[in-house]
């Protein structure tokens, strides 16, 4: 009986073994199924190279904040400059850099020198354009305005409309001016047409209107351009009333092409000074007043002035000039 009970025992113990062997052995194939499965790379043609290349983070959830993404590091790589612009790019490329060439500096006691930039500083009125406006007449007294140049001796002068006017940009140019009848006159801009005078509208002296038309019609259709007369006249230059060496105010009197910056020099160089719409350069720390100074055309032409004293109210001559276009 004792065997026999042995013996079934073993059965037992044998059968418990050839189960736990069955299973492993089912779950080693399904454990291998999933591995070759999980190594099999992407559909669509996946290399072996494609098992080495790490998995993709996993998707943040809502609410979650993403890592910040990392900006490359710059290509040094020459041949990018061979690749094609970008829009930005392409506007970077197309504008042109003006270069400025240093200006020698002629004195008013001496002979006067004058170099030429590359690019023009015109404002509104461009040169070589032609405007469609309309004149009309004031009447122009000593032919003093708003751009203080004070009493003229010639009468052929004009307002400018605020617009072209550009707070005084416009004071001392030459306009030729023309009618549909073919009569022309050369103006001088000494004012400016407040609203509601339109942009290209010249306000004549009735002294101009008279060459152009008869008075009474007050009011004819133009067209005018800027103008670089010949003038055997040279630049003048007054300090405003109230200047001293802690504020001084500039004016350039009997230019040829309209004055388009003025700078002074101080002990840190050249300064530009800013340009009022009474038509004067403003110093309002004093510094330059009474120093050398430089004056740039619409053309780029810039003039060197020294030996001006500093003498509130004197026109003081010079013995430059722009040159004329």
């Amino acid at each position: 009986m004792q065997t026999a009970r042995q013996a079934a025992r073993q059965r037992r113990r044998r059968h418990r073994l050839m189960t736990a062997t069955t299973v492993m052995v089912t779950a080693a194939g399904v454990l291998f199924c999933l591995v070759t499965a999980m190594s099999s790379g992407p559909k669509g043609g996946g290399t072996a190279d494609d098992v080495a290349v790490p998995a993709a983070p996993a998707a943040t959830q809502a609410g979650d904040t993403p890592p910040p993404p990392t900006s490359p590091a710059p290509s040094t790589d020459s041949s990018r400059a061979a690749e094609s612009p970008t829009a930005a790019d392409a506007t970077a490329v197309a504008t042109p850099v003006a270069t400025t060439t240093a200006a020698p500096r002629p004195s008013t006691k001496g002979t006067p020198r004058a170099t030429s930039t590359t690019a023009p500083s015109a404002g509104r009125i461009q040169p070589e354009t032609t405007y469609k406006g309309v004149a009309t007449a004031y009447a122009a007294e000593d032919g003093n305005g708003a751009c203080l140049f004070g009493p003229s001796d010639d009468l052929m002068i004009a307002a400018m409309n605020t617009t072209d006017y550009e707070s005084s940009r416009a004071c001392g140019a030459y306009v030729r001016v023309r009618a549909a009848s073919g009569a022309s006159i050369t103006v001088r801009i000494t004012n400016e047409c407040p609203l509601p005078c339109a942009p290209g509208q010249l306000d004549l002296s009735e002294q101009a209107f008279a060459k152009l038309a008869d008075p009474k019609l007050g009011r004819i259709p133009i067209t005018w351009s800027l103008l670089s007369p010949q003038t055997s006249g040279t630049i003048s230059i007054r300090y405003k009333s109230g200047s001293n060496p802690h504020w001084c105010g500039i004016q350039v009197i009997d230019h040829r092409n309209p004055v388009a910056g003025l700078e002074v020099r101080t002990t840190n160089g050249w300064r530009k000074l800013p340009r009022t719409d009474y038509n004067y350069f403003l110093s309002a720390d004093g510094g330059g007043c009474g120093d050398t100074m430089r004056i740039t055309d619409i053309y780029g032409e810039q003039l060197t002035v020294d030996g001006t004293a500093l003498l509130p109210n004197v026109v003081q001559p010079t013995r430059v000039q722009f040159a004329p276009h």
